[in-house]
């Protein structure tokens, strides 16, 4: 694995993992077979983003225009990305 998140990547969930809005924990998670992750606001909002198809770089911009008074969200979004990838949630392709 590498250590940077490159904005070209396309980042998906891996098999067995779905994102989802649970409303008995009012927040976004992530199923798996082996348990449950209740996701925080960020990383729900950047999660979101996730469709196999739009690259990191198309996820950041999509963020900014949603969150316009957080600024830049990039160094976050691909810190973010990083942790998920290597908890084993996500590949990029």
């Amino acid at each position: 694995m590498s250590d940077v998140v490159k904005p070209h990547l396309v980042p998906k969930f891996r098999v067995g993992f779905r994102f989802q809005w649970e409303p008995a924990q009012n927040a976004y998670v992530l199923l798996y077979p082996e348990g449950m992750v209740r996701l925080n606001g960020s990383a729900g909002a950047i999660l979101s983003e996730v469709d196999a198809k739009r690259p990191v770089a198309e996820m950041i911009e999509r963020l900014e225009e949603n969150f316009p008074d957080a600024g830049s969200l990039s160094d976050d979004v691909m810190a973010f990305l990083m942790e998920a990838r290597d908890n084993g949630w996500i590949e990029l392709q």
